[in-house]
């Protein structure tokens, strides 16, 4: 089966399973995954319209919107790969909105010794096994996670211990569930309930690695354009910006504005 035939089938499941002939489809980052359910939640109910949410890496995402996958919308963990769609003429023009700056922090569970508040130095403790990271080859916030680790001069001592997850949701788990030792996540995952009841973490620096700016856009494959562009209008408002904020987010550009 070609890959355009295995999308048009999901677009037409995503369809039939939301029952509204403009029931859109977001592709989020996987940082959004705490926080993106209670904003499709407000907009379905201050709108009526219904949201259909698929959470991953925005590299893979970026590949598959090339491919033709059926989304609408398209939030970034970076504004590189929006912008990329924008050139290559995927993008409905002048949709591309900057939604928030993303942080990263060191996570480890509640029962570990570690002393978070010595930062990314504490990596060089021989006790820790391996130390989980998103793939830095699609994933913005696994990018991050290695200038963090350049930046403090130990990229070297420990990449060996180094363990990828797909995402960043993914190099949560493998924190959270004791695959991994500690791991280098995103503020926002921190802060959801499951890991901020059994973990600890210390916020790295945002000198130390690139600013994560990420950023939206309405794809120009969509085939419910208007409702997406009021998703899109609905993250704009303040009070999801202040949403987000309680996140862990940042609004666009703070961080940028520290460099």
């Amino acid at each position: 089966m070609s890959l355009r035939k295995l999308y048009l089938g999901l677009a037409l499941l995503f369809a039939a399973r939301m029952g509204c002939a403009q029931a859109i489809t977001v592709a989020a980052a996987a940082d959004l995954q705490s926080a993106f359910p209670d904003v499709a939640a407000r907009f379905e109910k201050n709108t009526g319209g219904l949201v259909n949410i698929v959470y991953g890496s925005s590299g893979n995402f970026f590949a598959q919107i090339q491919n033709g996958a059926p989304f609408d919308v398209f939030f970034s963990a970076d504004i590189d790969y929006p912008q990329r769609l924008e050139t290559a003429g995927l993008v409905e023009p002048g949709t591309l909105y900057p939604y928030a700056s993303g942080k990263i922090v060191l996570w480890a569970p509640n029962q570990s010794k570690l002393d978070l508040r010595r930062g990314l130095q504490v990596l060089l403790d021989s006790n820790i096994r391996k130390i989980a990271i998103a793939n830095p080859e699609h994933a913005p916030y696994g990018r991050a996670a290695m200038a963090a680790l350049r930046h403090e001069n130990i990229y070297d001592k420990i990449s060996a211990k180094l363990v990828l997850g797909e995402n960043i949701s993914q190099a949560a788990s493998f924190a959270l569930s004791g695959s991994a030792d500690v791991g280098i996540v995103s503020l926002s995952l921190a802060l959801a309930p499951a890991m901020k009841e059994k973990g600890k973490y210390v916020e790295i620096p945002s000198d130390q690695y690139p600013p994560i700016e990420q950023a939206a856009v309405v794809l120009k494959s969509s085939a419910h354009k208007e409702a997406a562009r009021h998703f899109v209008e609905f993250v704009k408002t303040p009070a999801i910006r202040d949403l987000l904020r309680a996140y862990g987010f940042s609004a666009p550009g703070v961080l940028a504005a520290r460099h």
